[in-house]
């Protein structure tokens, strides 16, 4: 009876630390899931923290306005769990917002329409919820994205069809000068603006109707807006 009880408690100490051990490597799977999704989220806030102080600097986005775009990320575990589905959304979004600012920055850098990006900013921004609550699934998968296009600027010379130097029919002798709304200019004697931009209006220095297939595309381009 003895060696019964004996091997008993044997065989519960052994299930007991058996358990422990598995308990305690549990918790711990536990922690390191929660540390790898903690530093998934911290990643997102960062790489957009970096595009939007990128912005700053290029005196594109208003310092102002860069809280109000971070808040993207920090709402949008508010009312929304904390699982690798929403984390995978909320990766997926924060990469087309990123990935739109990046190329409308390199857009505006080349072709000088600096001013347009800043007023779709500033227009994203105004349109974003003013409490957390509000950052919730529809938002994030239905208005989110479609804000997001409305950062995209248009302009009727940016087409892969029109070359840099590519050749106009200009008869003019008043030109513009250079201001924040030039998005093409000449140089012929001295260089002067010959195509400007103002929100939704456009206006060229040369004639498009006349300048064969560049001012063709131009035209075409203009009608699709």
């Amino acid at each position: 009876m003895t060696y019964v009880v004996f091997f008993a408690l044997l065989l519960l100490i052994t299930l007991l630390a058996t358990y422990l051990k598995i308990e305690s490597n549990r918790r711990k799977a536990i922690e390191a899931q929660k540390k790898q999704f903690n530093e998934r989220v911290s990643q997102v806030g960062s790489r957009l923290k970096s595009k939007l102080n990128e912005l700053v600097e290029a005196k594109i986005l208003r310092p102002k306005y860069a809280p109000r775009i971070q808040a993207i990320v920090s709402n949008f575990f508010v009312v929304q769990k904390h699982t690798d589905e929403n984390l995978q959304t909320l990766e997926d979004v924060s990469d087309l917002l990123i990935n739109t600012l990046s190329n409308e920055l390199t857009k505006a850098n080349q072709i000088g329409n600096g001013q347009s990006l800043e007023e779709n900013i500033q227009y994203f921004v105004s349109e974003l919820p003013q409490q957390g609550i509000s950052y919730n699934k529809t938002f994030y998968s239905e208005a989110l994205p479609n804000l997001i296009e409305l950062i995209k600027t248009n302009d009727v010379l940016q087409n892969l069809d029109i070359k840099e130097n590519e050749y106009m029919y200009l008869v003019h002798s008043y030109y513009a000068e250079h201001c924040n709304e030039t998005i093409s200019a000449t140089d012929y004697g001295l260089n002067y603006a010959s195509a400007l931009k103002h929100k939704n209006f456009y206006g060229v220095q040369f004639h498009p109707e006349k300048s064969s297939l560049a001012g063709e595309q131009i035209l075409k381009n203009f009608l699709e807006l």
